[in-house]
């Protein structure tokens, strides 16, 4: 069974500064902090690109 839900390694919270705290869960498309509990959706449908 593949994981749906992701730790970002190296990333740091910008609420709480906390690292490796960081979970992206594919399903609820929502990236979250374990420690704080910060919150932040993603738009499946953003098809911006840097650099393009």
């Amino acid at each position: 069974m593949t994981e749906l839900a992701y730790i970002l390694d190296g990333l740091r919270c910008s609420a709480c500064h906390a690292v490796n705290t960081l979970w992206l869960d594919l399903i609820r498309c929502l990236v979250e902090c374990r420690d704080c509990g910060q919150g932040a959706l993603l738009d499946p449908g953003d098809t911006h690109e840097e650099g393009a």
